[in-house]
């Protein structure tokens, strides 16, 4: 194997990023693995499964949204932005006339405005300050939080509500989040109509803004793995049979990245089976993606995708460090910068999640990483901060499943997206069922499950807890129907 240096890089801020979930491996059952196309697979009895017995979740009422101005703000009201933020950031010390400000939006009566001060809480040091904008958001939405829970119930309600973003919100936000940290305020360059910035907000650590091949330079960030070291099978005595493992294979070629590397890389823009991809894992929604970085317009750069720091919904939001356009980590769209300008949307290819035992039995010539990426920590999120539900908010969630159930998601021919829920599929499976629907069908591979269609060809699907899933795919079908 070859040598190289690895740096353990700053991570003093990690603890508050993504955390991970609940993963098929840790149900798989002993059932033997199949990974030929469908015309390989034993036909068997359909899936029967009821509805009824999927683990429901529950409605969140969080009751009637607040009455809302449209247009341009009120005189008072604009005057009172522009008494805050008129040297193009937020001051790190309000002024009195600044604080009479933003008891000025507090009295507004424009619920608009609360994106903002969620915007400033987040980043409020200090009781009085912190407890002078989460008054005036109280009041403006007309509720009774207390301060120590004001940004996250606050934000969870206006998101459910689906209160519209003020006038130019963006602008406010960018200087807001650049007099934080202003290596963020070109990620707010050139937005484009597709990105909502009402649902960003900061998950607790620095952005990796490192050039491409940047695996050893240390960073105050989550630092992402470029072109990581493998090591064959045989040689991985450091994995456990049963540590889960996030299963490639491209052009018959087969990788896992162990998830204990992957909690602190939290990104990878790696090469296998002769395609360039990016793979970001966000913790806090269960999600490990392969987005393909080399199929892009004539004249375009390979994007390097990079963690930014910032979330979504509690998803990661992921960035070109080259261009410093925003990507959507489940949609693989450009949202803002010069590849949003273009119109780039990236292929996705399916991850499988598995443990190693059942991957390297399946995928026997597999490579993986090497432990030394881990940079010597091991976590299990699962177990830890966000075991009983997200911890950053996401708004109302589609009921029909709890919040953290995994599902496969994929999308069929006409675009339609379709979830499928994993236990169900792998006990399914495992009995010897077949799992089709619309031309897409359900196969294991190496202890946990990924999506076909008719001919055997991938179909880009990956698995991701239900919120998630729900929430970027709003009109989502769900299997068992």
């Amino acid at each position: 194997m070859q040598k190289r240096s690895l740096t353990v890089a700053a991570l003093a801020l990690v603890a508050a990023s993504c955390s991970s979930g609940t993963n098929a491996a840790e149900s798989a059952t002993d059932a033997e693995v199949t990974t030929e196309a469908v015309e390989n697979v034993e036909p068997g009895p359909p899936a029967v499964v009821d509805p009824a017995d999927l683990p429901r979740g529950e409605v969140r009422d969080f009751g009637p949204a607040p009455v809302y101005p449209d247009g341009d703000y009120a005189p008072e009201t604009a005057a009172a932005i522009d008494t805050i933020f008129g040297t193009g950031n937020m001051p790190a010390i309000f002024t009195d006339e600044q604080n009479a400000a933003i008891g000025t939006l507090g009295a507004s009566e424009d619920p608009r405005v609360a994106w903002i001060l969620m915007d400033m809480l987040r980043f409020a040091q200090g009781a009085t300050r912190a407890q002078n904008v989460a008054e005036a958001a109280n009041e403006v939405t007309g509720l009774d939080v207390s301060v120590n829970s004001a940004w996250g119930d606050i934000t969870d309600r206006l998101i459910a509500w689906d209160i519209p973003a003020p006038p130019e919100y963006v602008q406010t936000k960018q200087a807001i989040y650049s007099s934080v940290l202003p290596e963020w305020s070109p990620l707010f360059e050139d937005s484009a109509d597709t990105m909502d910035w009402r649902y960003v907000s900061w998950g607790g650590v620095r952005i990796d803004d490192r050039p491409f091949d940047g695996t050893d330079e240390p960073c105050n960030c989550i630092p992402a793995a470029d072109n990581p070291l493998t090591q064959p099978a045989a040689e991985a005595d450091w994995l456990e049979d049963d540590d889960v493992v996030f299963g490639v294979v491209i052009n018959g070629e087969a990788r896992a990245y162990p998830r204990q590397i992957m909690e602190v890389r939290e990104m990878v823009n790696d090469t296998l089976g002769g395609r360039d991809f990016a793979m970001p894992y966000c913790t806090l929604c269960g999600a490990a993606q392969v987005w393909f970085t080399d199929d892009v317009p004539d004249g375009v750069e390979r994007p390097v995708l990079r963690t930014s720091g910032l979330l979504s919904r509690s998803n990661k939001v992921m960035y070109d460090v080259t261009t410093f356009s925003v990507f959507d980590t489940f949609l693989g769209t450009a949202q803002t910068g010069p590849l949003a300008a273009i119109g780039v949307e990236l292929d996705q290819h399916s991850v499988v999640t598995s443990s190693w035992a059942d991957w390297k039995a399946a995928h026997p010539e597999t490579d993986v990483l090497i432990e030394e990426l881990a940079l010597g920590r091991d976590f299990d999120f699962r177990n830890g901060r966000d075991a009983d539900g997200p911890i950053f908010p996401i708004g109302d969630v589609d009921p029909r499943l709890d919040v953290q159930e995994d599902v496969l998601g994929v999308l069929k021919t006409d675009g339609t997206p379709l979830a499928f829920h994993v236990n169900t599929a792998l006990d399914a499976l495992g009995r010897g069922e077949t799992i089709d629907v619309d031309g897409i069908s359900i196969i294991q591979d190496g202890g946990g499950i990924r999506a076909i269609d008719a001919d055997g060809n991938d179909l880009g699907g990956h698995q991701a807890f239900w919120f998630a899933w729900s929430q970027f795919y709003e009109d989502t079908e769900l299997w068992p129907r």
